[in-house]
């Protein structure tokens, strides 16, 4: 009777083991608005053991900052990595919430002696259960903590999901500046064509010295270095944004988008009262919540847990059964889990302190930040509306000045060079933007247009 008691206790322990489970769904944080309209990877919640990696549908033609965004979002393998470490979250909360195993027990006594002892006659059998009981609310802080560090690796997560968000309209940004910049020197290297070509028609004509027409050979060997130049770094912008979904060689031919698109900045106030929830910050309250979950569990371990017992008893040499059952409970004499507890209380202190090193980081990234942002966007709008016509007309009319014979060729490289380099700087400032907004936007967590940011404070 007792053994059959015995038998169903155990199994209706391993039913209610057996019976807890990890859900489907990954538990995130509420997500920023920077990019929430997206898909991200979502691990499945039992793994297969030899995965086929994904064939990945990349665009063929030109493609988007949305569909760059979208391939990397889904395929990124360092935010994939972020994903499995939540499920491995999960995982620690389910076994923190169990209970403790019973254990069964058998020992036989008084067996192999000598005289009436020998042999099994006089042989004493127990079979015991043993069950560990925990005090002090141990399991439930237990879950409690590993609760708290789920959410946590959620916070990681969101982190990181902002972070390739951000690098991959950083490496768009990079692809359509190098496009420009190719176009810009294949506008030069046509122009310098042309230059070249009239010079020598003035210098077949005995109107130039031949030093001129050497003069726009050189100038125009130049350039077909730098176009060569453009080129390579074409290439190399288009493979580092495939890189971010982990495309091994660039399937698109282009990519599709206007880096003179701007937008006036907000103020630095109106950005600074927008980070607290960046997950950079947002995480640290959680984090302190995580650690005083810890110290409250290193306490109840100083509560002594007690160990039940209990069993039957058979004794083959007068033919008798018996029940015997007891109980165990550890002596803190010594260990007090006096450490435990300091370095509990040890951490929660740097993590108070990590938290407002984290807040005045950011702070100070994001003072840098919108300072590039700002000297960008005032240098693209002078360049555009007090250089760039003016280099034009003083190119054009230098050009025209040296084929009427009034002006050396001197002038015209000049004005060419005064041309093409606003040109270039102009390029340069707004992918300068482009790259800094990308860079306050993953500090505030959501885009920085003046509508939106009115939206979100109110």
């Amino acid at each position: 009777m007792f053994i059959r008691i015995l038998l169903l206790v155990m199994l209706f322990a391993a039913g209610v083991s057996g019976c807890m489970e990890q859900s489907g769904d990954v538990t995130l944080p509420q997500q920023a608005s920077l990019g929430r309209d997206f898909s991200t990877f979502q691990p499945p919640a039992k793994p297969v053991g030899h995965p086929d990696v994904p064939e990945i549908s990349e665009p063929t033609g030109p493609i988007t900052l949305r569909q760059a965004l979208a391939l990397a979002l889904l395929h990124n393998p360092e935010l994939k990595v972020f994903s499995w470490d939540v499920r491995v979250s999960e995982a620690r909360q389910l076994q923190a919430s169990l209970w403790p195993n019973p254990k069964l027990g058998v020992e036989v006594e008084e067996v192999g002696g000598a005289g009436p002892r020998s042999g099994f006659d006089a042989a004493g059998t127990t079979i015991a259960l043993s069950q560990l009981i925990e005090l002090g609310d141990k399991r439930m802080k237990r879950t409690k903590l590993a609760s708290l560090e789920k959410e946590l690796s959620g916070w990681d997560y969101e982190a990181k999901r902002l972070d390739v968000f951000t690098k991959v309209a950083k490496a768009f940004t990079e692809v359509l500046a190098a496009q420009q910049g190719l176009e810009l020197t294949q506008e030069l290297l046509q122009v310098s064509e042309e230059l070249l070509d009239t010079v020598t028609k003035r210098v077949n004509a005995g109107k130039d010295s031949p030093l001129e027409q050497t003069k726009a050979m050189v100038a125009l060997s130049n350039i077909k270095i730098q176009r060569q130049k453009a080129i390579h770094y074409l290439e190399f912008t288009r493979k580092q944004l495939a890189a971010t979904w982990t495309g091994k060689k660039p399937k698109f031919i282009s990519a599709a988008g206007r880096l003179d698109s701007l937008s006036p900045i907000p103020s630095i106030e109106e950005l600074t009262s927008l980070i607290e929830q960046n997950p950079d910050i947002a995480r640290w309250s959680l984090e302190i919540d995580k650690d005083k979950a810890a110290l409250e569990l290193e306490k109840a371990k100083v509560i002594s847990d007690i160990t039940l017992r209990g069993g039957l008893q058979r004794f083959n040499e007068t033919d008798d059964n018996a029940i015997m059952f007891g109980i165990s409970i550890p002596l803190p004499i010594s260990d007090k889990n006096q450490a435990g507890k300091l370095q509990a209380s040890y951490e929660l202190a740097r993590a108070k302190e990590e938290q407002r090193a984290a807040y005045t980081r950011v702070q100070m990234e994001l003072a840098k930040s919108y300072q590039a942002l700002s000297s960008a966007y005032t240098e693209a709008t002078e360049l555009e509306k007090n250089v760039l016509q003016g280099a034009e007309s003083v190119f054009e009319a230098s050009k025209t000045g040296y084929t009427q014979g009034k002006l050396d060729y001197l002038n015209v490289l000049d004005a060419q060079r005064t041309l093409f380099e606003a040109k270039g700087r102009y390029l340069g400032a707004l992918a300068s933007y482009h790259t800094a907004k990308a860079d306050v936007e993953r500090l505030t967590g959501r885009p920085i247009d003046s509508e939106t940011v009115s939206k979100s404070e109110d």
